[in-house]
């Protein structure tokens, strides 16, 4: 399993703060590789439906001779048993750990071999396998990512083998003040829903998960008709057709399972956790649920999130918990955008003996943004960063991929590329103090500490 890594801006120029992130937007803008130099319209995959319901999309690109094999299936830990939480994320984890034809070992050598990859992995809606190789192993790349979609064997050893890893990632994770407010966070603002719990489980859920349910679960919802293939790089439509009949034209399709994922219920009133922890710092999470990735306000929302505490240096929490107050050394806030409303959260540490002075400090930031408009330059400068920056979005054959099969997922539309700069471009300051009336809550939120709680003296 692969985890996304954060990116942040490392330092800025002192009292030039707006000029270089401005600087850092146009040149994303211009130089990001190998997409910069093209326009985002140029990005239009053709769109077809193979005869047993894969959804396949597919972009010709000839900068560099690789292909990206990107496949979505429309399952994830939110369709996991409540009492087997984990399981989605241990069935992706098993797929290339050997198939009714091909052992784990021959997998990694014939993967290795031609300087490839392959990975997979369950998040909350659906899971995602890819593999990546040269032009001239194309065909292995498609042969490999079938293989593994279609017949993984679910060996009882390597079944024990990658629980145990997961078990001992989930410890580590334990250790970490971080996870550990994060954890008691969501399930804390989606008590009762699927999203409360980890995609990788618990140690008592994934305890309960056998070698049958495993199987089960791969025969139910692994079907074509199920899954979104992403095909990009340097490929002809007429191989990229072949090669998709070739490996998975005798995938059998299947009834879709009826699942009904309901929204989270509103938080109605403030919550508050406190986990003791002997630590010099307290870690915070302050937050509540937030907007689905389909709600039409996510562009305005967007904004609004960049000029309250996803702009790095140009944030308003940053500025007034980090610059003006000292109290932490980074602080940002968050819009999870799933299928169903997600987290909308904001997490820092701090010194234990100001733990207070920054949760009010969260706060006032938070009414501020929704009790007066924001001015024009924080508008400008906010739509031009992330206008500007788009293109590190898409700057791989496999970050493309990843965005196209979610685009596809959540029916954005092909014409995604062209209408998501426009989009936040029409963003207007009356739209920025309306999502933040609408979807911020300074009164009904989820607060999360951990440290030193008898020395810090929370006020509830």
């Amino acid at each position: 399993m692969t985890r996304p890594q954060n990116m942040s801006l490392p330092y800025r120029i002192k009292g030039h703060r707006s000029a270089s992130l401005l600087l850092l937007g146009m040149i994303c803008a211009t130089l990001c590789f190998p997409f910069a130099s093209a326009r985002a319209a140029e990005i239009v995959p053709t769109r077809s439906v193979t005869a047993n319901g894969i959804t396949v999309l597919f972009l010709e690109q000839h900068f560099i001779p690789t292909v990206e094999i990107h496949a979505l299936v429309k399952v994830g830990s939110a369709q996991d048993p409540p009492d087997k939480a984990g399981l989605a994320n241990l069935t992706a984890s098993l797929l290339d750990e050997g198939t009714v034809t091909r052992t784990s070992r021959q997998f990694a050598e014939q993967i290795d071999f031609v300087g490839g990859s392959l990975e997979a992995h369950a998040a909350e809606d659906f899971t995602t396998a890819s593999a990546r190789v040269l032009k001239k192993d194309a065909d292995l790349g498609f042969a490999l990512l079938a293989d593994m979609l279609q017949h993984p064997a679910f060996h009882k050893q390597e079944f024990e083998r990658v629980r145990t890893q997961i078990l001992g990632e989930i410890i580590s994770d334990d250790d970490d003040p971080g996870n550990v407010a994060m954890k008691a966070f969501h399930q804390l603002i989606f008590h009762g829903h699927p999203y409360s719990w980890p995609a990788h489980g618990t140690e008592e859920t994934l305890n309960k998960i056998t070698v049958a349910d495993i199987q089960q679960f791969h025969a139910k919802e692994y079907l074509p008709n199920q899954t979104i293939l992403v095909i990009v790089g340097d490929l002809t439509q007429e191989q990229a057709t072949t090669l998709v009949q070739n490996h998975f034209g005798s995938w059998k399709k299947g009834p879709p399972s009826p699942y009904v994922l309901k929204k989270p219920a509103p938080i109605e009133r403030k919550m508050v956790q406190l986990i003791e922890k002997d630590l010099t710092q307290s870690t915070i999470v302050l937050g509540h649920t937030g907007i689905s990735r389909t709600n039409p306000d996510y562009y305005a929302v967007t904004v609004m999130n960049y000029i309250l505490g996803a702009g790095g240096f140009s944030s308003r929490l940053m500025d007034s918990i980090r610059d003006k107050q000292g109290l932490a050394y980074g602080i940002m806030s968050h819009f999870d955008t799933r299928l169903m409303p997600g987290a909308f959260f904001i997490n820092l540490q701090t010194r234990t003996d100001v733990t207070n002075q920054a949760i009010t400090g969260v706060l006032t930031e938070v009414k501020g943004i929704r009790d007066a408009p924001v001015t024009d330059q924080e508008l400008s400068e906010a739509k031009s960063f992330i206008i500007g920056s788009f293109p590190l979005r898409v700057d791989s054959s496999a970050k493309l991929a990843n965005v196209l099969a979610q685009v596809e997922f959540y029916n954005l539309g092909l014409d995604y590329f062209t209408h998501y700069p426009k989009a936040i471009e029409k963003v207007t300051k009356d739209d920025v103090l309306r999502v933040a009336k609408q979807y911020l809550d300074p009164q009904h939120y989820a607060l999360v500490v951990v440290g030193s709680i008898a020395k810090a003296k929370v006020k509830q």
